[in-house]
């Protein structure tokens, strides 16, 4: 099957039982990405019924079928559409969730060409609504988390958008961030930041 980003170019899947020689292997992470820790953070609150979070499905739109018999339908091409949104959202002791996860291989900085205009905007109608968002953001080099506020990253992006700097550089994210850190379970425990920023009154 076929499939396209919004951009036309076509999506190509990275074979994940071969290992290069080269690559070193993280055993503190096992190899997993932001987005796979997200989700069995994720699954591991939803089963003790700490809190339902979930990532939003990416929309596909079909391009071409075949019926190769009445009933059964191959999709044989299909696009990527444009995230409307973030990345998760749910909800924690009564309060509406919602944030994105960004991943880079930089060592000293996050480019905010990885984030859209309408993700920006997303984010700051809900925080609006008295909503609780975010970002998660994680260093793939050094396997570091960290969770930055809407209002930091709001900041950032305004001062981009006047001419400044076009990343968030890391000492910034460690300033008015939250680092956190790598457990056996659940994997990255960022609702202990959050239950600290919003719920934690004494």
């Amino acid at each position: 099957m076929k499939i396209h980003y919004p951009n036309g170019k076509k999506y190509r899947s990275s074979p994940t039982n071969q290992l290069s020689p080269k690559k070193k292997i993280s055993y503190s992470n096992r190899g997993m990405t932001l987005e796979e820790d997200l989700n069995e953070t994720n699954q591991y609150y939803l089963q003790k019924g700490i809190a339902v979070i979930h990532k939003k499905p990416t929309p596909i739109q079909i391009a071409h079928v075949d019926f190769p018999s009445r009933s059964a339908a191959v999709i044989k091409e299909a696009y990527f559409k444009q995230p409307s949104t973030t990345d998760y959202n749910g909800v924690y002791k009564g309060r509406y969730i919602d944030f994105e996860a960004k991943e880079t291989k930089s060592n000293t900085s996050l480019p905010l060409q990885n984030f859209h205009e309408h993700q920006i905007t997303h984010l700051k109608q809900v925080d609006q609504q008295k909503g609780i968002c975010f970002v998660i953001i994680r260093f793939s080099q050094t396997d570091e988390y960290f969770l930055l506020p809407s209002q930091p990253l709001f900041h950032f992006w305004e001062r981009m958008l006047n001419g400044g700097r076009k990343s968030i550089q890391k000492l910034e994210i460690e300033k008015h961030g939250y680092s956190i850190p790598i457990q056996f379970t659940p994997r990255i425990d960022y609702l202990n930041v959050i239950e600290r920023l919003y719920y934690d009154y004494f």
